[in-house]
């Protein structure tokens, strides 16, 4: 490990109290989130108990059917919040950021898809036992009914988007398959809503279930719509951005300058990325979720890419003016979620990215900063050079850790720096007071974030970065 540029120095109290204030404030909007999440469930139910649910109980037949509209409207439930979680709405981003929003959607999908796989099985039972008959031959007739055969397609729809979000299946699949099968869960949703809407009375008109619903559906796809196509297409145009240069640096990581009008009207903060679409032959049906590598200004930004398939090796290729659509800026890997006095920073690879803006953007206090650099080898010193020097513009602390892993042992350092007995402690000797910010290849990254919590760290003070999908 290199010899660090300064030495630490105290940060005054005041401002750490001021972002413990903050952050405080930022963890009851979570909560708030959650409880809003909890209380459309229980909107659901009761809106459907007070209607005359309850009250249609009267027999075995009658009581499986109530149970699996039920299940029926809670699954529906929780997949319109997840679409609202996948719809990158600014305060959910500014409050939990979209790792985790995209963390908690990706939780509730196979809870979802149980309910929903209830609701069908206990729905048909149930109308199988009022009409005397069995399951096989009460299946054939709901196929007869057009909308049921909509739902059943929504349900292999749903079904196969679950299965392909399991990550040892989704790691069979190229992004782009997977990006595809994923975005079909919007047409799942659209084809579940005609039975809810045409079979039984549940949904009636006129009653106070079909207007929640109705707002439920067009507060969730009227998000998706603005927030995902509306707002990044106005914005791309406003601002006109395109590729003014692509420069090499390193093996197989390029840097793509930008150049555009008013980018500082981007509002970005150190450490944020942008889905970005370059309107080239070949790519320009593919968003790539990339970090800024230098923080805006007026009329240029850079981002920097590692060629981790087909897709990011592309954009090696792009030339001078292709036009390039911007979504974002997202994320919370920035100062603005620090809960505590200090910073320690841990990248690795490409991870880079974020950190180098985050440390132009935020710049600590001389000793506030303390930063540890982590490679494989001497070719994955991407940007090093210029985090170094940013460092001493702060008298912030660099330390660098280069270096295959040891054989047979579970641990985000290289074999050297375990030899000699480095541990997160003695890198970072106030890590307890620090707030914790990690960006690197998934697995790496929860291995320092393991060791994180070992020394004490509260999640809350860890922050990441991942750049996988």
């Amino acid at each position: 490990m290199s010899h660090p540029v300064s030495a630490p120095h105290r940060v005054p109290a005041p401002r750490a109290t001021n972002r413990s204030r903050l952050a405080k404030r930022r963890f009851g909007w979570a909560d708030l989130i959650i409880m809003c999440g909890w209380m459309s469930v229980a909107a659901a139910v009761s809106l459907y108990l007070a209607s005359g649910g309850l009250a249609s109980i009267v027999g075995a037949a009658s009581t499986v059917t109530a149970l699996g509209i039920v299940m029926g409207l809670i699954g529906t439930d929780l997949v319109l919040l997840m679409v609202l979680l996948a719809a990158r709405i600014p305060f959910i981003d500014h409050v939990i950021g979209q790792d985790v929003a995209m963390g908690w959607h990706r939780r509730l999908g196979k809870p979802a898809l149980y309910l929903l796989l209830a609701h069908g099985a206990l729905v048909t039972i149930g109308y199988a036992m009022s009409d005397t008959t069995n399951v096989v031959a009460e299946t054939i007739m709901f196929w007869a009914t057009p909308d049921l055969v909509l739902a059943y397609l929504a349900m292999v729809l749903f079904v196969a988007i679950v299965v392909t979000s399991i990550v040892a299946v989704r790691r069979k699949f190229p992004y782009e398959v997977w990006h595809v099968i994923h975005l079909l869960s919007y047409a799942a949703v659209f084809l579940a809503l005609p039975h809810q809407l045409s079979i039984g009375a549940v949904l009636a008109e006129g009653t106070a279930q079909r207007a929640y619903w109705i707002a439920l559906y067009v507060s969730a796809f009227g998000a998706i719509v603005w927030f995902r196509f509306l707002t990044p297409t106005i914005r791309s145009l406003r601002h006109g951005i395109h590729v003014e240069s692509v420069e090499a640096i390193a093996a197989g990581v390029v840097s793509i300058h930008l150049r555009g009008r008013d980018l500082d009207r981007l509002q970005t903060v150190g450490g944020q990325y942008a889905i970005w679409r370059f309107w080239a032959r070949g790519v320009w049906w593919h968003a790539h979720p990339i970090s800024f590598s230098a923080v805006p200004t007026r009329s240029s930004a850079r981002i920097t890419v590692r060629q981790l398939g087909k897709g990011s090796a592309q954009l090696a290729m792009l030339q001078p003016g292709t036009a390039v659509s911007v979504e974002g800026p997202y994320g919370i890997f920035t100062d603005r979620a620090r809960t505590s006095s200090r910073i320690a920073i841990i990248a690795a690879g490409i991870g880079i990215t974020p950190v180098r803006t985050l440390l132009e953007h935020s710049q600590p206090a001389p000793g506030e900063a303390i930063v540890l650099l982590r490679g494989t080898d001497e070719s994955q010193r991407y940007l090093w050079h210029e985090v170094q020097a940013l460092a001493a513009r702060s008298s912030t602390i660099v330390y660098s850790m280069v270096g295959q892993r040891p054989a047979g042992l579970d641990t985000w350092m290289s074999a050297e720096a375990l030899a000699r007995g480095v541990t997160l402690r003695n890198v970072f000797p106030e890590i307890l007071n620090s707030d914790l910010y990690v960006c690197g290849p998934q697995r790496w990254a929860d291995l320092v974030i393991r060791d994180a919590k070992a020394e004490g760290l509260r999640d809350e003070q860890i922050h990441v970065e991942r750049f996988d999908w």
